[in-house]
């Protein structure tokens, strides 16, 4: 019986993440002629975040017109106060506010 619960536990463990990181707040756009502070360049779809570990991947939601886009984030940011996040002018296009500048999103961390 026992060997039983274990494998059962295992199996929900696995199947459902143990931390879910989600963010809600402001997204902003950029691009640079430079280097990221990855070494990579800005381009197709990446973004910028305070603390997500560089090379992982974000699913970024406009929650105005509900469309998402998966980033891959190589650079450090936003430094601008009450952002969460910055995306490449790609992203930006894709989830529809590069001619605001601005948007309200959910940022999930995908692991």
């Amino acid at each position: 019986m026992i060997k039983k619960t274990f494998a059962f536990a295992a199996l929900l463990a696995s199947t459902f993440p143990a931390h879910s990181e989600i963010w809600t707040g402001k997204a902003s756009y950029y691009g640079l002629k430079g280097r990221t502070a990855s070494g990579s360049r800005v381009g197709g779809f990446t973004a910028a975040h305070r603390s997500l570990p560089f090379g992982s991947k974000a699913r970024v939601t406009n929650l105005h017109n509900n469309r998402s886009v998966v980033v891959t984030i190589n650079d450090r940011g936003p430094f601008t106060g009450g952002r969460i996040i910055d995306v490449s002018t790609s992203a930006a296009d894709h989830l529809g506010f590069r001619s605001a500048g601005v948007a309200k999103v959910r940022v999930e961390a995908l692991r």
